[in-house]
């Protein structure tokens, strides 16, 4: 069974591959253009290290797939590189968009660049990771290489629907539920999914397998984004590293906010009068959401969307000592002090 120390192993394996993907399509690249690539994968710059490079878990979710389906998780190393490095293409584009100044502690690619390069810099990151597919060559069948190109391009697509969906609803003070699930599909799930399905392509799963696989990355990306659409209220901010104010105070349109616009009781009154959000009446606004029942409902869902993605995973009947590590890491991203 994969342990710590092998968790371990895979994620060094993940960055050699990143410098490997990146190395062979930006040779002889300006050095300024290379380093905010580098600086935006944690390897560069001001506190560079671990610490700003994350756990990687979106590619290790990859090679955990594969390993889990029978297949062996080196050969999906260029497919971890390409969902990292859509990832992060993601975030550079986001915190231009978000205006965010810092990212895990440090100035983020606009602010250190300016917004022009950040946005050179992202699609440079979107490019190279598609490159980085084309070294899954010597392991696919060329039937199989489509297949995993198209998955990573429709995770892609609708990440943009879900970009798209949270940047209209900034100001407005109602969004649908349903487009709530959809924003969440592009924003969480999506690359989720296209992890767990490209890692089990790759290992040689049955495309009924690799489907139900994406199926869970689904859900799991739903439970997620509702915990953590629930810490972002009522969590400990010292251990999950984020204010509980933020989302109230930005008006950000969450479940739990969604659950008490839907109840139109004191919250939604009080929610739809205000223009701006001071802290004092984020603080009393969460007070009315959980009076109202929104943060017990908001944890109903989010266990009710954990349970159902394991059984999608349990029902799949894999080899019990290969879905271990698979599992074990799934558990770990909810492991965030709720």
């Amino acid at each position: 069974m994969t342990n710590l120390i092998e968790i371990s192993k895979l994620q060094n394996a993940i960055d050699d591959e990143l410098h490997k993907s990146l190395d062979q399509s930006l040779n002889d690249y300006p050095a300024e253009y290379i380093s905010m690539l580098h600086y935006q994968l944690g390897w560069q710059g001001d506190k560079s290290g671990p610490e700003v490079q994350g756990k990687r878990i979106r590619p290790l979710l990859v090679l955990l797939a594969c390993h889990a389906c029978g297949g062996d998780w080196r050969n999906a190393l260029p497919a971890s590189a390409a969902v990292e490095l859509v990832h992060n293409f993601s975030l550079i584009h986001d915190d231009i968009q978000d205006k965010s100044i810092t990212r895990r502690g440090r100035q983020t690619v606009w602010v250190k660049w300016g917004e022009a390069q950040a946005i050179n810099a992202g699609d440079a990151m979107l490019t190279t990771s598609y490159l980085a597919l084309f070294r899954l060559q010597p392991f696919l069948a060329q039937a199989m290489m489509i297949q995993a190109i198209q998955l990573l391009q429709s995770a892609c697509l609708t990440l943009t629907r879900g970009q798209y969906l949270d940047i209209a609803f900034e100001d407005k003070n109602d969004l649908p539920m349903d487009l709530y699930w959809q924003m969440v599909e592009g924003k969480t799930g999506a690359l989720l999914a296209a992890c767990l399905g490209l890692g089990s392509l790759i290992g040689m799963a049955e495309e009924s397998q690799w489907k139900k696989l994406m199926d869970f990355g689904y859900k799991i990306g739903a439970a997620f984004q509702v915990q953590d659409d629930w810490l972002g209220i009522w969590g400990n901010g010292q251990q999950t590293g984020k204010s509980t104010i933020t989302d109230l105070v930005s008006k950000k349109k969450t479940y739990p906010v969604l659950l008490g616009i839907l109840n139109r009781q004191d919250f939604f009154r009080e929610w739809q009068t205000l223009t701006e959000v001071t802290e004092e009446e984020a603080l009393r606004l969460a007070k009315l959401l959980d009076a109202e029942g929104c943060a017990h409902k908001t944890n109903q869902k989010f266990e009710q969307l954990y349970a159902e993605a394991f059984e999608l995973l349990d029902d799949m009947n894999l080899d019990f000592e290969r879905v271990e590590p698979l599992k074990r890491v799934i558990r770990g991203l909810f492991d965030r002090a709720k």
